[in-house]
């Protein structure tokens, strides 16, 4: 393996390694409020790294089955504090495929836990020093599961930030407004 090619990877693992500690602080902390700009920022930084693994050649792995390396990572209690932080903000609608428009409805906790469940697989390679079975796994599931979810995880969550923002009505100038009318009332009359 190139030098430049395990640079690579130990960009992406670092990427991923932020993600899952961000994400884990983020549902202990259970703070909505910072937590939607928070998880914005971060599915758009993972996004970056999966866009980098997409446009590299295709990476195989050195055998046809997947190596062990151990159980998975226990996420239900990620996963339900997620939820309870999201609470009615976690439920959302997407459509999984534009070119056949299905709308699907799905939890922004189940989303993100199976997000962080894929890049923790890869990690698990990684760190094990298994890098080319860690980089074609982190590219086979960006493609096959966790690029699609970072996608309409990052569109729901700037919806939220949206509607947050601009769903307010403004009236800082209504005050100023009504004392100009006032004014232009009252030398429309003194003029007549």
């Amino acid at each position: 393996m190139s030098s430049e090619t395990e640079d690579f990877a130990q960009s992406v693992a670092d990427s991923f390694s932020s993600f899952l500690l961000a994400l884990r602080e983020i549902a202990r902390e259970g703070d909505v409020g910072p937590a939607i700009s928070l998880l914005l920022l971060e599915i758009s930084q993972i996004s970056l790294a999966g866009a980098r693994l997409g446009a590299q050649r295709d990476f195989e792995p050195r055998e046809q089955y997947q190596p062990d390396v151990g159980p998975e990572s226990d996420l239900d209690e990620l996963r339900m504090r997620l939820a309870a932080m999201l609470d009615n903000l976690d439920t959302y609608s997407y459509v999984f495929d534009p070119y056949v428009p299905d709308m699907v409805e799905s939890q922004l906790s189940d989303d993100l836990t199976s997000i962080a469940s894929d890049l923790e697989t890869g990690l698990r390679h990684y760190r094990q020093g298994d890098v080319p079975e860690a980089l074609w796994w982190w590219q086979f599931s960006y493609v096959s599961s966790w690029g699609n979810l970072a996608g309409v995880t990052l569109n729901a969550l700037l919806s939220v930030v949206a509607h947050d923002r601009l769903d307010t009505e403004f009236s800082g100038e209504d005050e100023e407004v009504a004392a100009a009318n006032e004014m232009l009332d009252e030398g429309e009359t003194l003029s007549t």
